[in-house]
């Protein structure tokens, strides 16, 4: 499904290790079998402090795999209606990397409740970082999943469409990144 020449990244942000966003992250694979994947449970970072926290050995790996792509799919749990807090650290130390990149969104939630919950990340990287956001956000909450499988066809649909416009968006914009960073 994926172009082979535009770098992706898949990003699980979930610090649980029966996350169901990861559940999602890790179908998503499937699709972009291409594509480079980074679990922040396997990745400990510091608290961004705003100074020491930057020069942190996996802040910079984290940083580099970030940049090297052109688009990125984030699976993030939703917590109190936001974004958990181990995605909010992470952009925070990664920041300008984020500069032009095509994003997209993979959330899983406890209720039916929390569906606009990106919505502050995805305009934080919009309006910061002049990052792409991919307009289908897939949201899932427990009725989709039994154990570490996805259950509900509809919600396995709703990955592959997502995936194929992150590869679509991100091939299509490829080259015009770098006159956005400029």
């Amino acid at each position: 499904m994926s172009d082979d020449n535009v770098p992706l990244l898949i990003i699980s942000c979930s610090l649980n290790p029966g996350s169901r966003s990861r559940i999602m992250a890790r179908a998503a694979q499937e699709d972009l079998a291409n594509a480079e994947w980074l679990d922040l449970a396997e990745s400990e970072l510091p608290l961004c402090d705003g100074g020491a926290a930057y020069g942190h050995e996996n802040v910079s790996l984290i940083a580099e795999k970030i940049k090297a792509a052109k688009g990125i799919l984030i699976a993030t749990p939703i917590y109190n209606y936001d974004v958990n807090a181990a995605l909010k650290n992470m952009l925070e130390l990664t920041g300008r990397h984020w500069t032009g990149k095509v994003v997209g969104f993979l959330c899983a939630a406890g209720g039916d409740s929390s569906y606009m919950s990106v919505m502050a990340v995805a305009n934080s990287l919009m309006l910061d970082f002049r990052s792409v956001i991919v307009p289908r956000f897939v949201y899932a909450t427990g009725k989709h999943f039994e154990g570490p499988s996805i259950t509900d066809a509809d919600l396995r649909h709703r990955i592959s469409a997502l995936c194929q416009d992150l590869s679509n968006f991100s091939s299509a914009l490829d080259g015009l990144t770098e006159k956005l960073e400029a």
